[in-house]
């Protein structure tokens, strides 16, 4: 399948997200209140509303849920088949259950939803909406009876990313719940003038009722701050660095889940990690291969990796047809870059399987690793810890001064198909059955605490300065690029 650039990235000016929360289901991430909120509004209208990106499929992935115990539980989640669920169990029957024919298995695409009720009318209809369009088709719509009392805004206790042990795999945005109020989208986004993108607006005044709740994750040492009073949920397992600036404004590229190949004995789930930036070692396992949720063709990249383990890892960059064909580890196409094989480092570059050793660096396990790809000169540079190898120059332009695909001199094919210019996407890879390669991946939204250092932009946090000119992996970036 082809990799889409998220159709809501940032659009054009507007109200800007700056932060989310990575949560991991691995490790059993959540925000909870165990209060029971007993003062609220009203237990007939409720609206939640929440823009999320997923980082896997399958699995009951809970977003937000009220239990008291199995009797009395209400939960929005993902359900095993990728489709929405909004369901209320009451005194051990179904008060309401409404699950989406659609599915939502873009894991590179933000998604806006807003789940929307009021009993208080004859014949309720809870309303779901998915980046400000209402949802009309549902395998399952059994609504709420008139004036039947919900668990949602009742005296449970509240949790975010988990309910009943089923938890969240990826990022979340502006998590609000409005107790008493039953909102339509528009109440928390609205449609881009000029692109028709849907984009969120400042929910922060809006009415919320006694048991309001806004998740903002702006404090990276207080991530389940409520930013509509000081009523505060408690984190689990989180930590500052769950904290993230991948948010539905500034999209940061991960790897994608979807479109990769790997072998029949693992999924992407066993070896992907914290938001899809970490890959795990996989000994005894298939091969492996990623490509990132973001390929360019213009203009100037920067991304790192922290190495954990190095054995048996590729890093490099990899052109549109990486994922071609499913009985080869790279799709029997054209890729580049650093292999690092048992105790032999060597460029590698596809069309032949030539190897060079010139210039190269061994790396161990706490190394930053440094890419700097320049779709305009046709160059690709690896770096160790802020040092090139092959004495490489990214600002040298035309010049390509050490760049590792010079090594080869039929490599020029590897950014053109059929005389066009075609994406290239950063790529990893293990490929062997006993490798245990390991690594996080900094596209700018980093899973491990750094210097801080940004591009050109301000776009990005990374360990070591990134060269002139070369920007971060984000759609901010990409929308000035138009790559």
């Amino acid at each position: 399948m082809p990799i889409i650039i998220p159709a809501n990235s940032a659009a054009s000016g507007g109200f800007e997200v700056a932060n989310s929360c990575v949560f991991d289901s691995a490790s059993s991430d959540y925000l909870y209140d165990n209060d029971n909120f007993a003062n609220n509004t009203s237990t007939k209208k409720f609206t939640i509303s929440f823009w999320v990106k997923r980082s896997s499929l399958g699995g009951n992935q809970s977003i937000y849920s009220s239990r008291n115990d199995n009797s009395y539980s209400a939960v929005v989640k993902f359900k095993t088949d990728n489709t929405i669920e909004v369901s209320d169990v009451r005194n051990d029957s179904d008060a309401l259950q409404v699950v989406t024919n659609r599915v939502f298995r873009d894991t590179s695409a933000w998604y806006h939803i807003v789940v929307s009720s009021d009993v208080s009318i004859s014949s309720p209809v809870l309303k779901i909406y998915v980046n400000g369009v209402q949802e009309t088709s549902f395998a399952t719509s059994n609504q709420y009876s008139q004036n039947e009392t919900t668990s949602f805004n009742n005296a449970y206790p509240q949790q975010v990313a988990s309910h009943n042990g089923d938890y969240f795999d990826g990022y979340l945005a502006q998590v609000a719940f409005i107790d008493g109020y039953a909102y339509a989208a528009d109440s928390f986004g609205e449609f881009d003038d000029d692109s028709g993108v849907w984009k969120p607006i400042n929910i922060s005044a809006l009415t919320t009722g006694a048991n309001g709740r806004l998740f903002k994750f702006e404090d990276s040492s207080a991530l389940a701050n409520n930013s509509y009073s000081s009523s505060n949920f408690t984190v689990a397992n989180l930590t500052a660095i769950n904290q993230t600036t991948d948010t539905c404004t500034n999209n940061f590229a991960t790897w994608n889940n979807v479109s990769t190949w790997r072998g029949s004995n693992i999924t992407t789930q066993s070896v992907l990690s914290q938001g899809n930036l970490k890959i795990s070692g996989m000994a005894n396992a298939n091969k492996v291969q990623f490509q990132s949720t973001i390929g360019v063709k213009s203009g100037k990249w920067y991304w790192e990796a922290k190495v954990d383990s190095v054995s048996k890892m590729f890093y490099g960059v990899a052109n549109s047809q990486g994922m071609n064909e499913s009985n080869s580890p790279v799709g029997g196409t054209l890729y580049i870059g650093v292999f690092y094989y048992e105790n032999t480092p060597y460029f590698a570059y596809s069309a032949n399987s030539s190897e060079s050793t010139t210039g190269i660096a061994s790396i161990s396990s706490g190394d930053i690793l440094n890419f700097a790809l320049d779709c305009n000169e046709q160059t690709f540079y690896i770096g160790k810890n802020g040092t090139y190898m092959n004495s490489g120059n990214p600002a040298s332009g035309g010049t390509g001064t050490g760049a590792i695909n010079r090594l080869f001199n039929y490599a020029s094919s590897l950014f053109a198909l059929n005389g066009a210019p075609t994406e290239m996407f950063p790529t990893a890879f293990v490929s062997s059955t006993s490798g245990t390669g390991a690594a996080q991946y900094n596209f700018g939204n980093p899973t491990y605490t750094g210097t801080d250092k940004s591009d050109d932009n301000d776009k990005g946090s990374f360990e070591y300065q990134p060269p002139a000119g070369y920007l971060a992996l984000c759609t901010a970036n990409l929308s000035e690029t138009n790559s």
